[in-house]
C-alpha cells in the first residue's frame, strides 16, 4: 500500500498490542517500511521479526527534553530526524508532544482502519473485538468512532 510515508516509526505499545492479537503482520502488509529504535525493541523485550528495522536516534539530546516515557521519546526523536515519516503512539501524552512538534502520527486503532481501507482485513469489529480480550482499554466511544470511520457499526 502506498502511504506517502517513507517509513513508519511503530512505539511499544502498538507492537505488544499486535502481538496479543495475532495481527502483526499487519504492519508489513500495510507499510514498505517499518522502523523502530533500540529504546522500543528493549521495552518490547521479544524478538521483534526481521522486516522490522531498527535504528538508533542520532540525537539522544532530543530524548532527553521530551517529557515522555524511553521508547516514546525515542521514536519521536526518530520522527525528528526522519524526513515523511508516520509515527504510531498510542499514548496520550505522546501524541500531544508529536501534536506540539508537527509530526505525522497515528496509534493502533488508526492502523486497523488503514489496513480495513486497504481491504487487508475484511472487519474492523472483529479486529476489536479481539483487542477487547486483551488488558488494552479503549473507550466505548473511540471503537464507536473508528466503526463509523469503517463504515461499520456496533
Amino acid at each position: 500500500m502506498q502511504t506517502g510515508y517513507e517509513i513508519v516509526i511503530v512505539d511499544t505499545s502498538c507492537f505488544i498490542l499486535l502481538d496479543k492479537i495475532g495481527e502483526f503482520g499487519l504492519l508489513k502488509s500495510l507499510f514498505k517500511s517499518v522502523v523502530t529504535t533500540s529504546a522500543v525493541a528493549e521495552e518490547f523485550g521479544t524478538k521483534l521479526p526481521e522486516w522490522i528495522n531498527v535504528r538508533n536516534v542520532l540525537n539522544i539530546h532530543i530524548q532527553v527534553m521530551l517529557d515522555v516515557d524511553r521508547g516514546e521519546a525515542s521514536a519521536i526523536a526518530l520522527a525528528l530526524e526522519s524526513e515523511s515519516s508516520l509515527l504510531i503512539l498510542d499514548d496520550h501524552k505522546a501524541r500531544k508532544v508529536a501534536r506540539r512538534l508537527n509530526l505525522n502520527y497515528t496509534g493502533t486503532l488508526g492502523v486497523f482502519l488503514k489496513a480495513k481501507q486497504a481491504g487487508i482485513i475484511p472487519s474492523i469489529k472483529s479486529v476489536l473485538e479481539k483487542v477487547q480480550q486483551t488488558n488494552f482499554r479503549y473507550s466505548h466511544q473511540v471503537f464507536h468512532e473508528i466503526l463509523l470511520l469503517a463504515g461499520e457499526s456496533l
